[in-house]
């Protein structure tokens, strides 16, 4: 009998590439917004208990950084109640839950790699709901694997990389936040290790709760090494050759002032990703070239 898979947020840069990502692992079903509005508890409720899913992959988030500062609601709603609810249908049923969070949960004040078992603390509304959705599915009592990742890109949707190549059109000079490090990590390596971990945990009869119960739990997913926002664009701009390459001029943090503070430093450690699973993502500047090849 084929698994069961219900994906949320197939729209979405993540989701997009999981939807191709996990068809070789079962039966997607990819409720659209019309079947399964986040921020309608009812409708949430019934297309799980109508799918009855074997495994629920939710990538759907409330990503706006910024405005989630003055609409904390519905950020909450998205990003830790649904949340919440899948993981206790998965319990109910005996489904396991796969969820997405973000490096935003730390502080940024560390000098080394964040482990998943450092302290976390939040500086903005998006990274308080992200933790408060890991916190809803850790004591839900389902299996689940909720994978950290950071600084997500990709060739479709509304990300960074979309919006260097925009202005790079627009504008003779790009003013980028040099102060701030993490790790861009491509979307396609985030689904692609997705399924590489996923299929590790499948029996002759489904999803093997045996196996989750073990090696479920929280684990960071990003790609390998490090840059600033700054780097970031530039390493965008050597490979993609615009016709026209702007100037880039490094600035701080405070010359850009934004509603949500963000941390100065959010890379994730992806050692007990690769010791449990043996999967490890390519270095950012690899996957980057990739992704614009």
């Amino acid at each position: 009998m084929a698994r069961r898979i219900l994906l949320t947020g197939a729209t979405g840069q993540v989701g997009w590439e999981l939807a191709r990502s996990l068809q070789g692992l079962g039966d997607v079903h990819a409720p659209g917004r019309n079947e399964m509005d986040l921020l309608d508890i009812d409708s949430v409720v019934r297309t799980l208990r109508d799918f009855a899913p074997d495994m629920i992959v939710n990538p759907a988030a409330y990503t706006a950084v910024d405005r989630a500062e003055t609409d904390e609601a519905a950020a909450y709603q998205v990003n830790a109640v649904v949340p919440g609810i899948m993981a206790e249908e998965a319990k109910r049923i005996g489904a396991l839950v796969v969820h997405y969070s973000t490096d935003y949960v730390f502080d940024g004040t560390s000098s080394t790699p964040y482990r998943e078992d450092e302290p976390t603390n939040p500086q903005n509304v998006y990274g308080r709901t992200k933790l408060a959705g890991e916190t809803a599915i850790a004591t839900s009592g389902a299996n689940h694997l909720v994978l950290r990742t950071s600084w997500v890109y990709g060739a479709r949707g509304a990300n960074f990389l979309l919006t260097v190549q925009r202005l790079a059109r627009e504008r003779d000079e790009l003013r980028i936040v040099a102060d701030q490090h993490g790790a861009p990590t491509w979307c396609r390596t985030i689904a692609e290790l997705t399924s590489q971990v996923l299929v590790q945990g499948f029996g002759e009869r489904g999803v093997d709760a045996d196996f989750w119960r073990e090696h479920g739990g929280l684990y960071h997913l990003t790609a390998a090494g490090q840059t600033t926002w700054h780097g970031f664009t530039e390493a965008i701009l050597d490979l993609s050759a615009p016709e026209k390459r702007p100037n880039v001029v490094a600035i701080p943090t405070s010359a850009y002032p934004l509603p949500a503070k963000r941390p100065a430093y959010s890379i994730l450690d992806n050692d007990k990703l690769a010791r449990t699973f043996g999967v490890r993502a390519p270095d950012w500047r690899d996957a980057l070239t990739l992704c614009l090849a």
